[in-house]
């Protein structure tokens, strides 16, 4: 006997039907529903563990067709990364030809995380109205929201989040995969961990434009998304997930269009409008013509004063109007807002790979002994706060600041020894040194005496005109005015 659960308590005969496969999952509750699939919470029957289970609107004839799919393939090709949501499990139901897939159960989506620190909540007994906010949905039934959050989230939890996005983006981009629908309610969490999810519209990078138009939700939308003809490439991911990034920062949509008009003014009156060749570019692959008045955007730091100053830079630059000037996610991965988590990250994989070695003195490496390798001096901090201020080092404990061997691109030598002053003990003696004789007409009598010298044998030419092999006296040449001498 199956046991099925729903919102309601219930289920509908389709539901049944489409969950009849899913005789090794146990349906807990539903968690939410959209224009192409359904989803919700599971349990297995076989380990215990929750899962998240996707069913799709659609229908199909075969199990190969299901594999097929476009989502089922960017999720196998896709997994396994830490910032992609996995495929546990995928079931293809031949009654009614539904598709489910099973993938990992997250807390929320980071909609719902910015809106509250819990789910939405639904209210049973009329006595709880009055504490929140309150709505009534099509049904009739009356649901409770959460007070919506007014303190911006931390630094760090910001930094957190937006780095794993990119990292996600990064290796999904490299897998030749662009998702073309990024947006916060695809953007899974659980505690500290973010994934990626719903790769219902994804597209290979190497698929030619165009594209389908109306793609990714258009608040999120790119402006050569909005402006062209379906010509636009994965850097589209970028601008939604900087639109992601000033959302988590200031708690609501950046450019919240009412319509694709709209969109574009919204767009304009924050950046600006571009260069008109940049807007003929666009114009040439787009068959209605369209013209817009020169306007200079209010910026990005007005409406978020108190965004630092690494994070507001590479805001300005995943918002780049140009697609080709617009930062990718492999670049986003090194600008100095993550520096931090880089160097957190350096030192993790350092430390797991030197746990538990020994050191110069034999001892064994602990988590004690390598955070003392890792605690900068003071020389290292100084420097660091000359990066981060951008201004030349004054003062530091080094002795000369021109020394050789700190320059770059310079030979190294080896500075100079200095003269030891240092007395010996015991007994000392003296030895006498004469000078060397000077090689003067006046002084020739203390010149040392000339010897000949032997010679190799060779040949020796006599007076009667025959040649033999004897001893020859080689001798100097002295170069003398006086012949006599």
């Amino acid at each position: 006997m199956h046991h099925f659960y729903s919102f309601n308590g219930y289920l509908t005969d389709v539901r049944r039907r489409r969950l009849k496969e899913m005789h090794r999952y146990k349906v807990i509750k539903k968690i939410g529903e959209g224009a192409f699939s359904e989803v919700v919470k599971t349990q297995s029957l076989k380990d215990g563990k929750f899962y998240a289970c996707k069913t799709m609107k659609q229908t199909i004839k075969s199990l190969e067709q299901a594999n097929k799919l476009q989502e089922v393939q960017a999720m196998k090709r896709l997994s396994p990364h830490a910032n992609i949501i996995q495929l546990h499990e995928l079931i293809f139901d031949k009654v009614t030809g539904t598709v489910s897939l099973v993938c990992e159960l997250m807390e929320m989506n980071i909609y719902e995380f910015l809106q509250s620190k819990s789910a939405l909540l639904e209210i049973k007994h009329v006595s709880m109205i009055g504490f929140m906010g309150i709505k009534k949905n099509a049904n009739g039934r009356f649901l409770l929201f959460p007070a919506e959050r007014k303190k911006p989230l931390p630094d760090h939890m910001v930094k957190n989040y937006m780095y794993q996005l990119c990292k996600s983006l990064q290796h999904m981009h490299s897998c030749g995969i662009f998702h073309r629908d990024v947006k916060p309610e695809n953007i899974l969490i659980k505690q500290n961990d973010l994934k990626l999810a719903d790769f219902g519209s994804c597209r290979s990078v190497y698929s030619k434009p165009p594209h389908t138009e109306y793609i990714s939700t258009r608040w999120y939308r790119a402006p050569e998304c909005l402006l062209t003809d379906g010509y636009y490439n994965l850097k589209m991911d970028i601008w939604s997930a900087g639109c992601v990034f000033f959302e988590i920062m200031s708690l609501k949509p950046l450019f919240p269009g009412a319509n694709e008009l709209d969109q574009v003014a919204k767009i304009h009156n924050v950046l600006g409008t571009p260069d008109q060749s940049l807007l003929q570019k666009f114009k040439q692959t787009r068959a209605m013509p369209f013209n817009f008045p020169p306007m200079k955007g209010t910026g990005i730091s007005r409406l978020i004063p108190n965004c630092p100053a690494p994070a507001l830079s590479l805001l300005y630059q995943m918002l780049a109007y140009d697609p080709d000037e617009r930062i990718s996610a492999e670049t986003a991965l090194r600008h100095t807002y993550f520096r931090e988590i880089r160097m957190t990250e350096k030192k993790s994989e350092t430390s797991h790979f030197l746990f538990g070695t020994l050191d110069a003195a034999g001892n064994r490496l602990t988590q004690q002994s390598l955070e003392k390798i890792w605690r900068p001096s003071s020389f290292g901090k100084q420097l660091k706060g000359r990066h981060m201020r951008q201004t030349p080092l004054t003062t530091h404990n080094m002795k000369h600041k021109t020394d050789p061997l700190i320059r770059h691109n310079t030979p190294h030598y080896l500075p100079p020894l200095s003269k030891m002053k240092k007395v010996v003990s015991g007994p000392q003696r003296s030895f006498r040194v004469s000078p060397p004789p000077a090689f003067t007409s006046d002084n020739r009598e203390v010149l040392p005496p000339i010897l000949a010298k032997k010679c190799l044998p060779h040949l020796v030419k006599h007076p009667n005109g025959s040649q033999q092999s004897g001893p020859k006296t080689c001798l100097p040449p002295l170069n003398s005015k006086n012949k006599d001498t």
